[in-house]
């Protein structure tokens, strides 16, 4: 009876998923690797490999993360492959999480960190093209992560472009906090806050389609906040200059809520989002009812089902939002452009 129990537990589980983290050795994928690896994002009964690529000379590192891992002793990690071989890291993927680029240094025009960062896009896309599944998820969060994912995803032509997608859930998750402080509320009662368009300090941070629940009830958040100058302002800049101050005050750039932000990112994609729910992602924009030119990867409200994202349609926008989204579009499309011509296509 014993043998049968244990077998039949065997069956039920799943098979392992192998799933990509680029730049494995740095300080995101250190806040990252662990609540994947103990199922905060793809299921509490889901096993994964975890595939750890970094560059050269940061290998020493990597291994010490992979002596960790193996320390944590968690039920559901079933391997870790550390390598710096794309090759190696891409192959038969399920999952790509792309955190390793090139960073901004002093003195950098951002012309020449697009330049170093498409290259190393483009390699990564045509690895992915080459080596992962077809059914790959790829998350890009190396920035600039929009014009790094619209890069990948050209350079990985067979792969389905509604399978790239890149990280604006860090911003979504500060404008949500951001209301719920104003509002004395848990951030849990602050739903549908949009980012539109760049992961840049043009984003548009919009809560014009806001709910805030208040002693039970949904309520228009500039109802409840009540104070449209700050929405309209010191909201909007604190969002988009956060990731500046964390860096000013900490010495370093966001990595814990960053990682908080990927595990919600890919955990929606497996598992969908809230029934009535919407959150923000940069997804290809072609053929959008909101007015965004084709051909880039721009923050939209997405609803997510069976692993499939969807743009919110039919919200209203009013001038103010048109402006902010158009700005942003416009940063986006000197991106590509820029990008492209680094490219030669």
């Amino acid at each position: 009876m014993q043998g049968n129990s244990c077998s039949s537990f065997i069956v039920k589980m799943s098979e392992p998923i192998r799933v990509l983290v680029t730049g494995a050795a740095g300080q995101i994928a250190y806040s990252l690797l662990f609540s994947i690896a103990k199922g905060d994002v793809f299921g509490k009964d889901q096993p994964v490999i975890l595939l750890l690529l970094d560059i050269t000379p940061m290998l020493t590192v990597l291994n010490g993360v992979v002596m960790e891992l193996q320390d944590c002793a968690l039920p559901l990690l079933r391997g870790n492959i550390p390598t710096d071989k794309l090759e190696v890291g891409f192959r038969d993927v399920d999952a790509a999480i792309l955190v390793g680029s090139m960073p901004r240094k002093e003195g950098m025009e951002r012309k020449d960190l697009l330049k170093a960062n498409v290259a190393i896009f483009k390699s990564q896309g045509a690895a992915l093209e080459k080596y992962a599944k077809k059914s790959v998820k790829v998350l890009v969060v190396g920035n600039p992560a929009n014009t790094n994912c619209l890069i990948a995803a050209k350079s990985a032509p067979s792969i389905p472009k509604e399978n790239f997608s890149c990280l604006t859930r860090l911003d979504h998750n500060r404008a949500r906090s951001q209301v719920a402080i104003r509002c004395g509320v848990p951030a849990t009662h602050v739903r549908n806050v949009i980012i539109w368009g760049n992961h840049s300090s043009t984003q548009y941070p919009d809560v014009h389609h806001c709910l805030v629940n208040m002693s039970g009830s949904d309520l228009a958040c500039f109802d409840v906040v009540k104070d449209d100058a700050w929405l309209k302002g010191d909201f909007i800049t604190t969002v988009q200059q956060r990731g500046a101050a964390v860096i000013k005050a900490r010495k370093l750039s966001s990595a814990m809520s960053a990682a908080k932000a990927i595990c919600d990112h890919m955990r929606d994609i497996w598992s969908g989002t809230p029934e009535g729910e919407f959150t923000s992602m940069g997804v290809f924009s072609s053929g959008n009812s909101y007015g965004v030119p084709d051909d880039l990867i721009y923050s939209f409200p997405v609803q997510i089902k069976d692993k499939t994202w969807k743009i919110v349609e039919g919200l209203a926008i009013n001038d103010f939002s048109r402006t902010k989204m158009d700005a942003t579009a416009a940063e986006l499309i000197e991106e590509r452009d820029t990008a492209v011509a680094f490219l030669g296509v």
